[in-house]
């Protein structure tokens, strides 16, 4: 299986919200952009948000959201995985979270985008690595992979965590 690697964070000194995937997927990869799965739902909720749309270049719509505050990263640095799917992540090296929470200081709210990204972190990074006090919630998956929960569902949820900002 191909060692895949993650790409470097999203973040300016004002961060103050931190959204954590777990690994960027194929199209992802090949694009080197976050979220760039044409049926994952990343970039649609963040255009409802707070305006970074799907339809914007991937710069504007990074701009978008250093713009309102939030760092975007994943768990992982890197991993070994067959396919885009979570389940088949295995040999997992964390990112240095103790660094990037020491550089980015303003951030108290850590949100992981699905249940994977959660478990890595809770697995790899808490206990082992020097954090701040940070707030932690995790919300539905934006993958099209989980399927369980409708867009609309999905919109709402993350819209609630955040009082409609993330």
């Amino acid at each position: 299986m191909p060692r895949l690697h993650s790409f470097p964070p999203v973040a300016t000194k004002d961060a103050r919200v931190l959204i954590l995937g777990s690994m960027p997927g194929k199209a992802s990869l090949l694009h080197q952009q976050y979220y760039a799965h044409p049926h994952n739902a990343f970039w649609k909720i963040m255009g409802e948000l707070i305006g970074a749309h799907p339809q914007l270049p991937y710069e504007q719509r990074l701009h978008a959201l250093t713009a309102a505050n939030i760092a975007l990263w994943d768990v992982l640095k890197s991993c070994e995985r067959k396919s885009s799917l979570d389940a088949h992540i295995r040999a997992e090296e964390a990112n240095d979270f103790a660094s990037f929470f020491r550089r980015y200081s303003h951030i108290t709210r850590v949100f992981f985008n699905g249940a994977k990204a959660e478990q890595s972190f809770n697995r790899f990074v808490m206990g082992k690595q020097n954090l701040p006090p940070l707030e932690f919630a995790r919300l539905p998956s934006t993958s099209p992979a989980h399927a369980g929960m409708c867009y609309e569902e999905k919109l709402k949820v993350w819209g609630k965590a955040s009082g409609s900002r993330v």
